[in-house]
């Protein structure tokens, strides 16, 4: 069924996004990851399929990246499979792979989705495929002179990243990272956000406005400077946590105002937010080790393996000796 152009996937939503990525030969690794590492990561982070992706190639065979690495595929693109994104990931050599053909089956294969997108040189792919017209666009930045002049019916912009009705478009790998966390925000809201941004020991800090710099200097903080105290301080006592009250009197405010700085950020009180970092390491604990749960238990702070079994439980809707059997299940049978 062809999807609602006008509907977007930038919206809060539990439903779960299905992804199309179609990767050509020439692209870099980077930017493969940055585009599906943080939705793996948002899976992770819910303990939920809140995504989930299929990579195809425009023969089906696998696509080479710049490093040597093969990028394993599914098939050749299908127009008529739909799903809700496509993102066409590409690099170098992007104009000999662009055949006819396959534009005219990426074309149609944007008409079934609510979002297409182009990631570095993809954005070439999308405008070869007539769907950047009148559109605002941008590419990596190596390319904006040629972009501008191929396209002369396109608004480029030297952004990080630009979304434009139902086309997106990003200049490279760490554009598409912000671009993909800011999808995860804008569905699962600031604190998953947040959560999977950890994982990368990610520093959000860049607008989608944001002038693709030639020279990558850092991040600027996005939040006000005692939330991030606030949350480093928390990160420092997973072990033995900190009384709100302790935190507020180490930043010199008052506890109400400790909290309108969570609410105002994320929508959450500090002792719930902090609660969901300790059992969010705890998971990671449970699924990717052997760590014995007591012991767990003891390096998340909580006073007793049972009630850590309680917290995980309402948390994450199974006790951590189920969730540790069902993945250890899940690891085994993805493994040829």
């Amino acid at each position: 069924m062809i999807k609602n152009a006008t509907s977007s996937v930038f919206e809060a939503s539990a439903e779960r996004l299905d992804v199309t990525f179609l990767v050509m030969s020439g692209l870099s690794i980077s930017c493969v990851a940055s585009a599906v590492d943080p939705l793996r990561a948002a899976n992770r982070v819910t303990g939920r399929p809140v995504f989930s992706w299929r990579f195809v190639s425009p023969d089906g065979k696998p696509a080479m990246t710049t490093c040597g690495l093969p990028i394993a595929v599914s098939g050749r693109l299908d127009p008529e499979e739909g799903g809700d994104m496509l993102i066409v990931i590409a690099g170098f050599d992007t104009a000999d792979q662009a055949t006819q053909a396959l534009l005219s089956r990426v074309n149609r294969a944007a008409r079934r989705v609510s979002l297409t997108g182009g990631i570095e040189a993809g954005s070439w792919v999308l405008a070869r495929a007539g769907l950047l017209k009148g559109k605002r666009a941008t590419t990596h930045w190596e390319d904006f002179e040629d972009f501008a002049s191929a396209n002369p019916d396109v608004d480029v912009r030297q952004d990080r990243y630009v979304i434009d009705g139902s086309i997106f478009t990003t200049g490279g790998a760490s554009p598409t990272f912000d671009l993909i966390t800011h999808l995860i925000r804008t569905r699962l809201g600031v604190a998953t956000a947040l959560d999977v941004a950890s994982v990368f020991i990610y520093e959000e800090g860049k607008e989608a406005s944001d002038t693709q710099p030639l020279v990558a200097i850092g991040p600027a903080d996005r939040y006000d400077p005692r939330f991030a105290a606030a949350v480093r301080l928390m990160e420092s006592r997973i072990d033995r946590p900190l009384t709100t009250a302790a935190i507020a009197r180490r930043l010199h405010i008052s506890v109400r105002s400790l909290e309108n700085l969570f609410r105002a950020a994320i929508s959450e009180t500090p002792g719930a937010y902090y609660l969901r970092l300790r059992l969010s390491i705890a998971r990671r604990l449970v699924t990717d080790t052997k760590t014995s749960f007591s012991e767990i238990a003891e390096r998340t702070g909580f006073s007793s393996p049972s009630s850590f079994s309680r917290a995980f439980a309402k948390n994450y809707g199974s006790p951590p000796a189920i969730v540790r059997r069902d993945h250890t299940r899940s690891m085994a049978t993805a493994i040829p």
